[in-house]
């Protein structure tokens, strides 16, 4: 229902629990490692093979297909592989990613209201049903990735949620641009940041709530959403409903879920999640060392280029003399994915890949290549994009945090 949706997600919580026979956890903030100077070093190669998977649960949500369940409070819930074959990520398949265990699980649109206050002339409440009528709809289609996509595939470990590859989707979102709103509030000429906060809480008092902010001229760029619909329908509960932002070629902590408030700053956001956590060095990269970290680091904020295989699990057989059709993605946030390169050598040799066609300036790239394994044993595919800004995948790369991975993949099949 549009106008109420109630969802008894203890029960499923519950029963993912007892059906998975696993332990869950709430992850807290995680607080920076010191630092020294950097430097390049030899990091370990990352092949990988069936044994590099993590092993989750899979567990069905309100809304959603069996997916693979990292934590559940707050939910964590990652894509499985073969959802990433259509262009648009399904909604009911998109993967899920919250910070505070205290998340929505009903909203009235009765009653609900975006507040919209600060630095302004006119601040005011907007139902969504003003939002919906009263402003320009607005559509562009984006991938939204977690900034700890592929953690798990680092090499060493890093703590966080040990995501594989299932941390990223694109959809089609529609709704109002920020800008028409701001305008609509008359904003002062003291303007400097605009923050958002969503109806998610921390179950503490210590855990600050999640607050993330844009500078005033990228909130005004024209292309920040708050999105009421996500590929031509509402937003699922977990994704958001009502309404969430949108910051098209940015990680996927800017876009707030279930937004409740924004507000207008006259001075730069100080709030924990934006100067503690989600910080990545300041280097060529964003690489540093195990044994001496980047000194300087820097809010994340645009997506790193980089592909995947979407057609092939680790450990996968071949038939021997057969052709065989491989296919993946390709993301980034600059330019546009001009090719793909593709290595069954594990990275000696290198072909193109057929691109195929452009879905949007921040939407991914799908891309195929056929190939006929001549020989059994084992075989090392390695896939890696180049874009129109000059950005090519890293050969190694490693940071703290496991945040904004573009290393060269390569996934360990056999032939037979």
């Amino acid at each position: 229902m549009l106008h109420r949706r109630e969802f008894l997600y203890y029960l499923a919580w519950a029963g993912a629990a007892v059906a998975s026979g696993c332990n869950t956890h709430q992850p807290g903030p995680v607080e920076q490692s010191p630092s020294g100077n950097a430097h390049s070093a030899n990091l370990p190669s990352a092949s990988l093979t069936q044994a590099d998977v993590p092993e989750f649960a899979l567990v069905s949500y309100p809304e959603k297909v069996p997916m693979r369940l990292l934590t559940d409070r707050p939910p964590q819930l990652e894509t499985p592989l073969e959802y990433f074959k259509h262009d648009l990520t399904p909604n009911e398949a998109f993967y899920v990613r919250w910070h505070l265990a205290d998340t929505p699980t009903r909203v009235d649109l009765q009653t609900y209201r975006l507040s919209v206050a600060g630095h302004l002339d006119r601040p005011r409440d907007f139902s969504l049903d003003e939002l919906r009528n009263n402003f320009e709809p607005v559509s562009i289609v984006a991938v939204n990735q977690c900034s700890g996509n592929q953690r798990s595939l680092f090499q060493p470990k890093v703590p966080g949620g040990q995501w594989t590859n299932g941390a990223v989707g694109c959809a089609r979102w529609t709704g109002v641009r920020l800008r028409d709103l701001l305008a609509a509030c008359s904003p002062q000429r003291r303007a400097v940041d605009v923050t958002f906060q969503g109806l998610d809480k921390a179950p503490f008092p210590s855990v600050p709530g999640f607050v993330k902010s844009l500078a005033w001229s990228h909130a005004n760029d024209g292309e920040v959403l708050l999105a009421y619909e996500m590929n031509g329908a509402p937003l699922p509960m977990l994704n958001g409903f009502p309404l969430r932002v949108v910051v098209p070629g940015w990680y996927a902590t800017y876009w707030v879920k279930a937004l409740s408030r924004i507000e207008v700053l006259d001075q730069p956001f100080e709030g924990y999640w934006m100067k503690k956590a989600y910080q990545v060095p300041e280097t060529s990269g964003i690489t540093e060392a195990p044994h001496a970290l980047a000194e300087n680091t820097l809010p994340i904020q645009r997506l790193q280029i980089h592909s995947f295989l979407v057609s092939h699990l680790p450990g996968a057989t071949l038939e021997r003399g057969k052709p065989c059709s491989f296919e993946g993605l390709a993301t980034h946030a600059e330019g546009v994915i001009q090719r793909v390169e593709i290595s069954m050598d594990g990275g000696k040799n290198w072909q193109d890949a057929v691109l195929g066609p452009e879905q949007g300036r921040y939407a991914w790239r799908r891309w195929t290549f056929s190939w006929t394994p001549s020989v059994a044993g084992k075989i090392e595919v390695s896939v890696r994009a180049s874009n129109s800004a000059g950005e090519r995948q890293s050969a190694q790369q490693w940071n703290r945090s496991g945040f904004a991975r573009n290393q060269v993949e390569t996934v360990m099949l056999e032939a037979v």
